[in-house]
């Protein structure tokens, strides 16, 4: 990992933006994302001492247990882009945008908490951002991600890193704690082409599709199954963790829909989870896909609309797209066996 500590993340967006007012918008929105994230970092760091952190008081909009940290988190980031200049926030935890600054040329949209369930049990979590050009829609939330002009996470645990892209490649920022600055770590993480690693929840297993369950076997089988190669499996049910393993070494991590009530069009969201998090992958080299098709390319009807999501090593995000489109093992062996396309040397 190449290092470039001394560079802070405001001189990182100062060279990005220069002049341009769009760009600058941009910068402003990000650097409070980062003010914002150096307040949560505090927060999840007390633990215990704030006891009521981790308490459940009821349901958001999509159906999720809703922690005190998830509503805090939702405020400091409010208040962060209302002081950014940022025309509009959409949330995780709010039913409808929130209307910020009406001359403001970006709208952002978060998932404060990443993981929340998580709190009590000192796993890492963090925020999910996205940064949409406001434009003259009235709702700038309803725009492919392909149109976002920026997007990262704030993923608090051992450490706490920001990792952004501006479309120019996918760089990693950490906080040095005793300045309060986020210096420059890696300019352009790179995901491995090939993975060994896949993460998934096995205990919904019954619940996937049968290709689903193919394409899970086949990685289960090893080096005596058509893979012909062993496979770790990791599971940290954090979208922020998970993504940052892959950044660091590769791997392929999988969300798809299944049977289950309020599953069957997958569970990520896509304006503030899945779009930004594909915009990050890609531009590290990865893919990112519902399984069908690209996630960038998808037009959301609804802030809150849900997704599935598989992400990663663009060599395994492609071959679960190919099981998809064909779930009988005698259509998908001839071109991942021994002797097929994707052969292991």
């Amino acid at each position: 990992m190449s290092k470039a500590a001394s560079e802070t993340l405001e001189t990182y967006l100062s060279a990005f933006a220069g002049v341009d007012p769009m760009k600058l918008s941009v910068a402003r929105a990000v650097i409070g994302m980062a003010g914002a994230g150096r307040v949560l970092a505090a927060m999840v760091a007390d633990g215990a001492i704030a006891a009521e952190h981790g308490s459940v008081i009821g349901e958001n909009f999509g159906g999720d247990a809703q922690k005190e940290l998830d509503l805090k988190a939702h405020e400091v980031v409010l208040d962060a882009m209302r002081l950014a200049g940022v025309a509009m926030l959409g949330s995780e935890e709010a039913d409808h945008p929130d209307q910020l600054d009406p001359n403001g040329l970006v709208a952002v949209a978060i998932d404060p908490l990443d993981g929340s369930s998580n709190i009590d049990i000192n796993i890492s979590i963090g925020t999910i951002f996205s940064v949409l050009p406001r434009g003259e829609t009235e709702n700038p939330f309803l725009q492919k991600g392909s149109r976002q002009l920026a997007a990262g996470y704030i993923v608090y645990g051992p450490h706490t890193d920001l990792v952004l892209t501006v479309g120019e490649g996918t760089a990693i920022f950490t906080l040095d704690r005793w300045s309060g600055r986020f210096l420059l770590t890696e300019r352009r993480a790179q995901i491995a082409e090939a993975a060994k690693e896949f993460a998934i929840n096995m205990s919904n297993y019954r619940h996937w599709a049968p290709e689903v369950r193919h394409y899970i076997d086949d990685c289960l089988a090893g080096k005596t199954g058509p893979r012909q190669r062993d496979f770790n499996m990791r599971w940290v049910a954090s979208l922020v963790a998970e993504v940052s393993r892959i950044l660091a070494r590769g791997g392929v991590f999988l969300y798809p829909e299944d049977s289950r009530p309020g599953y069957r069009s997958g569970r990520l969201r896509l304006v503030y989870e899945a779009n930004p998090i594909a915009f990050l992958v890609e531009q590290a080299g990865g893919k990112a896909s519902n399984g069908q098709a690209r996630i960038l390319d998808l037009e959301p009807t609804d802030l809150h609309e849900k997704t599935p999501l598989v992400l990663g090593s663009t060599e395994e995000v492609s071959r679960f797209e190919y099981y998809r489109s064909n779930p009988s093992p005698a259509d998908r062996n001839p071109l991942f066996n021994k002797r097929g396309l994707f052969r292991d040397e």
